[in-house]
């Protein structure tokens, strides 16, 4: 009879893919983790020269950013990958520029002949896999963020600010100290941050390039995770 049960049990799980599926699905997220950091930083994560000058698509109109930010992918397109229509429609960071919420969903191989081709000039600057953990992180990795953030006030939606605490003091506190002051090198604190909701969102869910912080995404419920601990930062002080 136990037999049976088990050899029934093991049917079940295969049949659901209870044993392949969860690992295929951790790879992913790990995959998209980085792509989300290259993404934010590619030549930091590949440890790549910073590259000179702007970048050709760069609009001449915005001459408040040059230099190497002109070829991260978030400074045209945002941090929520909306473009000229999200975040990124007002401000330093104003390009005018459409967004890659285009090609959510779309084949991570089509996304990869993109950033490939003359506009983005990306062509022989990294390796296949850094090609397709960015794509798959465009493809299946982004985050509608207006669900959760709310653009004009710049605060999450329905957070809870104690939980954030917990889980911010729990996973977070190593690297940050309870006050959000730490590590040194950092230019503000984390609760000044938070007046760029999407950039904190982002990190949260991806890690920092170059840094040991671990990316939130493949626990469940990561996106809620992550607006209750934006909740809490927005308690800690400003100045350090």
């Amino acid at each position: 009879m136990i037999r049976v049960l088990g050899l029934a049990l093991m049917a079940g799980v295969f049949s659901l893919g209870v044993l392949t599926t969860p690992t295929v699905a951790a790879e992913d997220q790990g995959a998209m983790a980085r792509g989300g950091k290259l993404y934010d930083k590619w030549f930091k994560v590949i440890g790549a020269e910073k590259p000179k000058g702007n970048h050709k698509a760069w609009p001449a109109s915005n001459t408040k950013k040059k230099g190497n930010v002109t070829y991260r992918c978030k400074s045209c397109h945002g941090w929520d990958g909306m473009g000229k229509d999200g975040a990124y429609a007002k401000g330093s960071y104003k390009t005018g520029i459409k967004g890659v919420n285009g090609m959510w969903g779309a084949p991570v191989a089509k996304i990869v002949a993109v950033i490939k081709d003359d506009t983005h000039g990306f062509a022989g600057k990294m390796e296949a896999e850094d090609y397709q953990d960015l794509a798959l992180f465009v493809s299946k990795g982004m985050v509608d963020m207006s669900k959760y953030i709310d653009y004009k006030a710049k605060t999450p939606k329905n957070a809870d600010k104690l939980r954030g605490a917990d889980y911010f003091n729990t996973v977070c506190i190593g690297c940050h100290r309870k006050d959000g002051t730490r590590p040194k090198d950092m230019d503000k604190t984390l609760g000044k941050q938070t007046g760029n909701p999407w950039e904190v969102m982002h990190k949260i869910m991806n890690g920092h390039p170059g840094e040991p912080m671990p990316a939130l995404r493949a626990m469940p419920n990561a996106k809620q995770i992550a607006m209750d601990i934006l909740a809490h930062l927005r308690t800690l002080p400003k100045k350090k």
